[in-house]
């Protein structure tokens, strides 16, 4: 039962993430097609260039864990399904460990730089607010990424999300 609680749960985390991504991305195009049409007035939105950025991350990040989870990322089948079973199996345990590897160190780095960007008060260019807290989101969407491709090691059969 253990075991169906951690996957439920891991999915609805995906799923959220998913959701502020999406949303990350429509609060761009509108502030975008505000700014537009406020600089034809003569009136650009304050920061908009600051506020697109945060909002970039928040798509990019949010969306990894999601893209892991239904297996969308870029794969070179052509040469994988070549190879016999036991070496299909041998690269892709290989590549799952060495991805899982890659999104803990991400973590631990961006949590390293946020604490870094905290302690010298770096804030963002137009709107100066602090911005340690976008490294801090990295970390966290790096660590649910780990999570699922940990998942998706231990279930090689089990599709997490259908898209």
């Amino acid at each position: 039962m253990g075991a169906e609680v951690y996957h439920v749960a891991l999915r609805l985390l995906v799923m959220a993430l998913a959701i502020a991504s999406g949303l990350a991305v429509l609060a761009m195009m509108i502030l975008i097609c505000a700014d537009v049409v406020a600089r034809s007035f003569g009136r650009p939105v304050t920061g908009s260039y600051d506020l697109v950025q945060m909002l970039g991350l928040i798509a990019i990040a949010g969306a990894l864990p999601y893209t892991m989870a239904v297996k969308g990322h870029v794969a070179v089948e052509y040469f994988f399904n070549k190879l016999p079973r036991a070496g299909r199996t041998f690269i892709d345990t290989l590549m799952r460990l060495l991805m899982i590897a890659l999104f803990v160190l991400l973590a631990e780095q961006s949590v390293n730089y946020a604490w870094r960007l905290q302690a010298s008060g770096e804030v963002s260019a137009t709107l100066q607010w602090p911005v340690f807290w976008m490294p801090l989101v990295l970390a966290f969407c790096s660590g649910a990424s780990a999570l699922v491709v940990l998942h998706n090691l231990l279930h090689p059969r089990k599709v997490m999300i259908n898209p």
